[in-house]
């Protein structure tokens, strides 16, 4: 179980960027916890301490935008938003996940060598 959460980890990034490009639309930090979780179908926990502070840093590093929402009085949400360097850095780290993939199934001999 150690592996799995070391890749969790590890793979965040990416995720919650794929995540926001596919829904293609602002989504709040719970928000977002709760639809990794039922696209991995509970295998995979999201913590709020490992989204949060992620979400802070792929904000300053450019790749989110964000903007807090709701009426006075009411519970206000920060919602994200990929931006077009996210969207670059997506494609990117999408690639390099491919290939790495790849790799692992090949020397695991879950893929076939051309």
């Amino acid at each position: 179980m150690a592996i799995q959460e070391q890749m969790r980890k590890g793979t965040t990034t990416v995720i919650v960027l794929n995540l926001l490009a596919e829904v293609d639309r602002p989504m709040y930090g719970y928000e977002i916890i709760q639809e990794l979780e039922a696209r991995s179908q509970g295998v995979f926990r999201f913590r709020e301490g490992l989204i949060y502070p992620r979400l802070h840093e792929m904000e300053q590093d450019g790749l989110l935008r964000s903007e807090w929402q709701g009426e006075a009085g009411e519970r206000r949400r920060k919602f994200y938003t990929i931006t077009a360097e996210g969207r670059r850095r997506l494609a990117e780290e999408l690639q390099d996940w491919r290939s790495f993939s790849l790799t692992v199934n090949r020397l695991l001999g879950s893929e076939s060598r051309p």
